[in-house]
């Protein structure tokens, strides 16, 4: 069996939320060599990698974290064109009660807009007027991150903690988004 590198089991702790000691717990591998193993400065033998990596995927699986990005995704997300006006996006947000869209040129996610965004704008004395005709490009924020839509649930929820979405693609084209409220759903 393949297994990722000694450096993911960390990750896949984090992802989790459980601590050292509750990995040790379940793993019957001791807490000190955990903290060792995710500080690099043991080389455990295989078979405790074995069981911290086994033990893991169990409690992935209890946690249905085990699931694809496909699986979570909402399907066709709602986006706007990056000539379109801020109006539009106000508009469309209003409408489908979605507080952040991805900014499309063609079928390319090329950044995002948010109302935190169009507010921020807003404080900093941009007028109705302005904003209205404002294009979304020259306000967007960044592209939210691509994922295949085979990626597991809880790589997604280590990328969702530097960014507020995902986007899912199949073969190149964007299918899908994940927010963290899809992610709150699963509890």
């Amino acid at each position: 069996m393949k297994f990722p590198p000694e450096s993911d089991i960390k990750k896949m702790r984090n992802a989790l939320g459980i601590t050292q000691s509750e990995l040790a717990d379940e793993s019957g591998v001791s807490q000190s060599t955990i903290a060792k193993v995710e500080s690099r400065k043991t080389d455990a033998s295989y078979r405790t990698i074995v069981r911290l990596f086994e033990t893991l995927d169990k409690m992935t699986r209890k946690t249905g974290m085990d699931r694809t990005a496909a699986d979570v995704a909402s399907a066709s997300p709602i986006t706007v064109d990056a000539d379109d006006s801020l109006r539009v996006a106000s508009d469309l947000m209003r409408q489908t009660g979605f507080s952040q869209m991805p900014v499309m040129s063609g079928d390319s996610p090329v950044g995002s807009i948010s109302e935190r965004m169009i507010l921020g704008l807003i404080e900093q004395g941009m007028s109705m007027d302005e904003l209205r005709k404002t294009p979304i490009r020259k306000v967007m924020g960044e592209s939210f991150p691509v994922v295949s839509e085979g990626m597991s649930l809880s790589a997604v929820a280590q990328l969702m903690g530097d960014s507020d979405a995902v986007l899912v693609s199949r073969q190149g084209k964007v299918i899908g988004m994940i927010t963290s409220a899809d992610l709150l759903k699963l509890i």
